[in-house]
């Protein structure tokens, strides 16, 4: 019962704010369920890649998906991501763990902090990096666009095969302060780009032999079907609110998550 508990949790956070349900997805299997570092990153990914798939495809149906700028954040992805799954077997797992801890704070912080103060006028009148063609909706690309869209991606990428984390709580804060794209659009477009680096990390690692247990496949089920749930509750869920309370559980799981490092060194 627990591990669908975790599971729906993850899948719900993800479809409620694009990001975010993937870097609780290790604290549910590690802390929750007292997996491994290295047994929990492959379920997490194939969880928070399917789900993000069910929440990928909704948003395309709807239009929302920038799907030429989630290609070329997934291709980066995939080419930084195998550096990370490197970096993975060269660092212990106490440090593994502490480098989670450490960026679960930061996007805790920053998040509470983004929702606490709103979204500052001035902010959204600067120039961005990426901008809609007011004619045609699209992105106006251009190399400036492309280099921040490439580097956002290979940010993810190198996150992911290091921690196993889906990227979005670094997808969506940067696409949003880097383009003028609509949050619902910023949000679909998170969930392709998250779906598409996830699986592809996954793909490397079944070549190196995983195979997924009962747990495993009853933690992806529970995580789909909150997904589900989330998508549809979202366009009714106050974003700010959802911020915060989401940051104040981020926060509380860094610090479990740090506190177990120390038990480990100790």
């Amino acid at each position: 019962m627990l591990i669908i508990i975790l599971g729906a949790l993850v899948g719900l956070l993800l479809g409620l704010t694009g990001a975010g349900g993937g870097i609780l997805a290790i604290p549910a299997l590690t802390l929750g369920l007292g997996w491994t570092l290295v047994d929990a990153t492959p379920v997490a990914l194939m969880a928070v890649g399917v789900a993000a798939s069910v929440g990928a495809v909704d948003g395309l149906r709807k239009g929302l998906v920038r799907y030429k700028a989630a290609a070329l954040m997934a291709g980066a992805g995939w080419l930084a991501s195998p550096l990370g799954l490197h970096l993975a077997k060269l660092l212990p797992g106490a440090v593994l763990m502490a480098l989670f801890g450490g960026v679960m704070v930061f996007v805790s912080t920053r998040m509470f902090l983004k929702a606490r103060a709103g979204c500052p006028a001035d902010e959204d009148m600067q120039p961005k990096n990426c901008q809609l063609n007011p004619s045609t909706g699209h992105l106006k690309w251009d190399l400036r666009c492309a280099a921040t869209l490439a580097s956002i991606g290979a940010s993810s990428g190198l996150l992911t095969g290091l921690l196993g984390v889906g990227g979005g709580f670094l997808i969506v804060p940067a696409f949003r302060k880097f383009s003028d794209v609509p949050m619902h659009g910023i949000v679909a477009t998170s969930l392709m780009v998250v779906a598409l680096v996830s699986l592809g990390t996954l793909g490397h690692l079944v070549y190196q032999g995983f195979s997924l247990s009962e747990q495993g496949v009853l933690f992806i089920s529970a995580t789909l079907a909150g997904m589900i749930i989330g998508r549809v509750a979202a366009p009714k869920v106050s974003g700010q609110r959802m911020q915060q309370g989401f940051a104040v559980l981020c926060a509380v799981v860094s610090v479990l998550m740090i506190g177990k490092v120390l038990w480990m060194v100790v």
